[in-house]
């Protein structure tokens, strides 16, 4: 707790917006990594990159579970979490130029699979949630999403994963 904790609160924060249900999942976050510490397998990655996993994957949990239910907050509850939003919706210049950049490249693909690509990356959905969701096969899903990442990072120029030369990977 004491190595990953601001890790895990930042990540909450970040995904839930409102304090009192950042602190509740970080709590279950550090249970889950506590009952899941055999899955850890150092040759696959790295501690860093396996307790971000798994408290992305249970933050997107509890994001999809408070979606199904029906809102049961107080006004004053509302009105925090809106003030919540709002100053954190405020992103630094810097961003704001990788954003337009990110933007520009990913009106180049085919609008279906834009939509596929904001589904998977924005939304969290999985591939076959994807695929329920639009109809779609689960291969089709796969394949555009994988060719609309590649596609990006060859128009932003960025490494693949492994690629010592620094140039895209095709």
């Amino acid at each position: 707790m004491n190595a990953y904790g601001d890790l895990v609160w930042s990540l909450a924060r970040r995904f839930l917006r409102n304090p009192t249900d950042a602190e509740d999942a970080v709590q279950d976050v550090f249970i889950d990594l506590w009952n899941s510490a055999s899955r850890y397998d150092p040759q696959i990655g790295g501690e860093l990159a396996f307790v971000a996993t798994v408290a992305r994957r249970r933050l997107i949990d509890r994001i999809r579970r408070r979606q199904r239910q029906p809102p049961t907050d107080s006004l004053d509850e509302q009105i925090e979490e809106i003030g919540d939003v709002t100053a954190a919706a405020i992103p630094p210049l810097d961003e704001d130029a990788e954003v337009a950049v990110i933007e520009r490249a990913l009106a180049t693909l085919p609008a279906a699979q834009q939509e596929i690509l904001a589904l998977a990356i924005h939304e969290g959905y999985s591939h076959s949630e994807i695929a329920e969701r639009l109809g779609l096969p689960l291969g089709t899903v796969k394949t555009k999403v994988r060719r609309g990442l590649i596609h990006l990072r060859e128009t932003l120029q960025i490494s693949a994963p492994g690629d010592e030369t620094g140039t895209p990977d095709a």
